[in-house]
Order: C-alpha cells, then sequence, then structure tokens
C-alpha cells in the first residue's frame, strides 16, 4: 500500500450554522468561492495530489451535493457516500458509519478546510509510523485559532481542545490519517467526537505528530470564506 492507494474521508455532515443564512439552504461543500462551489475546489487540490478516491461523510443536505457531484466520474475521481441518518454522530460517528467504504487506512479532512500541503508526503509518514492515527499540527501561537497541541521535538505530547496548558504553541491542522483499528471498540451509530478519539490516542501514544509549515485555510465562518475567496480569485487571475 502506499500513501497514493488511501481514500480520503471528508467530514460534511454538519449544519455549518455559523455560516448561515448561507447554510439554511446550501450545504457547506456547495458554498460558493471564488465563483465556484467550495468542493470543486477542494476535489482539485486532492487531484493533484493524485488522491482519487472521496468519501464524502454527509448529513443535512448532502442530497444536493450527490445531485451535483454524483460518482465523481466527470471530475476524473471516485466519490462514495455515507449518510449520517435520522441523526448527526458527529465527526467521529461518521467516520465509523463510512468504515466499510474506507477500509485499513485512510485519509481524513474536513469539509471546510482547505489545506495546501503535500499530502503525499503526510501519508507516506504515516505508513512509516506504524501508529494507528497521524495529527497534523501547525505552530499557530493562538493566531488563527486557539492553540490545542503540546508538539515537542517531533512528538505530540497532548491534544486536548478543552484543557489548554502554557506548552501548547500547535494547532491540529485539520488533516489526519487513520487505520481502522483506531476506532475499534466503538459503538456504531453513537454520537462519537473525533476529537475525543485522537485524545485516547495521544494518551496512548498512539498518535502520530506531522508538522505542517503552510497556514491552513477554511470556510468555517464568514471571515475564513472572504480570506479563501480572495486568495483563490488571486490565483485564478494568476496576481
Amino acid at each position: 500500500m502506499t500513501s497514493s492507494d488511501l481514500p480520503v474521508a471528508i467530514l460534511a455532515g454538519g449544519l455549518a450554522t455559523r455560516l448561515r443564512p448561507i447554510t439554511e439552504k446550501v450545504p457547506k461543500l456547495l458554498v460558493e468561492v471564488a465563483g465556484e462551489p467550495f468542493f470543486s475546489h477542494q476535489i482539485r487540490l486532492l487531484q493533484s495530489a493524485g488522491l482519487t478516491h472521496l468519501v464524502l461523510c454527509v448529513g443535512y443536505l448532502g442530497e444536493k451535493i450527490v445531485d451535483l457531484y454524483g460518482d465523481g466520474s466527470k471530475w476524473g475521481v471516485k466519490i462514495d457516500y455515507a449518510f449520517d441518518g435520522p441523526k448527526l454522530l458527529g465527526t467521529g460517528g461518521a467516520l465509523l458509519a463510512a468504515l466499510p467504504k474506507l477500509g485499513d487506512a485512510f485519509y481524513v479532512l474536513y469539509g471546510d478546510s482547505y489545506l495546501p500541503v503535500d499530502y503525499r508526503a503526510v501519508g507516506d509518514f504515516f505508513l512509516r509510523s506504524g501508529q494507528p492515527g497521524l495529527m497534523t499540527v501547525y505552530e499557530n501561537h493562538g493566531r488563527y485559532d486557539t492553540s490545542n497541541v503540546w508538539f515537542e521535538h517531533g512528538t505530540l505530547r497532548l491534544y486536548d481542545k478543552k484543557n489548554r496548558l502554557p506548552q501548547m504553541h500547535h494547532i491540529d491542522y485539520g488533516l489526519g490519517v487513520f487505520r481502522a483499528a483506531a476506532f475499534a471498540g466503538l459503538p456504531r451509530d453513537a454520537v462519537v467526537d473525533l476529537a475525543v478519539v485522537q485524545t485516547q490516542l495521544c494518551q496512548r501514544r498512539q498518535l502520530a505528530g506531522y508538522e505542517i509549515k503552510q497556514r491552513f485555510y477554511e470556510i468555517g465562518s464568514p471571515e475564513g470564506l472572504a480570506e479563501l475567496s480572495h486568495l483563490l480569485c488571486r490565483k485564478t487571475s494568476g496576481q
């Protein structure tokens, strides 16, 4: 197995309340960014890295994504869908539901993240690590959001979104890689937060850390949406 063989799970089932009223009728993946649905930008980014099997974990208004992108063949990728069902399962619960489509190992990406990184380098590092999970981290110093990771000498010492320590200068970058075994024992159809799974793996020293130097972009907030639109419009115009 190589890193380019790994599918990419995209967590896109949330209600995106911070982007209302835009997301009252449009799922976050379809929010317009630089003249196109955000998901089109994500697809091109992943495809350029050789990642062509995408598994969308969807819920709220997910049918609209299926209607527009289908099986992905028009985009040169393969898209599978895993629906939450009658209740939102949380980020970890959505992955549990999608495991039959994801196989033994897979990337995890949030449906509002635009991450211009070397995905293959991250995946290769994960496969060499032998760990059930990997978290990418960015030295944030509270700049873009609250730092929640203690990363030191190449080791992820602590990840905790609730209890902050002075040593936390990094933040979860938003790209993970996991083996299905990382979710062993968790109940199917239950509400599970991926952050809790990551914290537990870290406590067991089973979560590898990979530092990213490029900053991340996101459309989870109106400010982030405006910033990424500006960035992508400049790229399109060649500036």
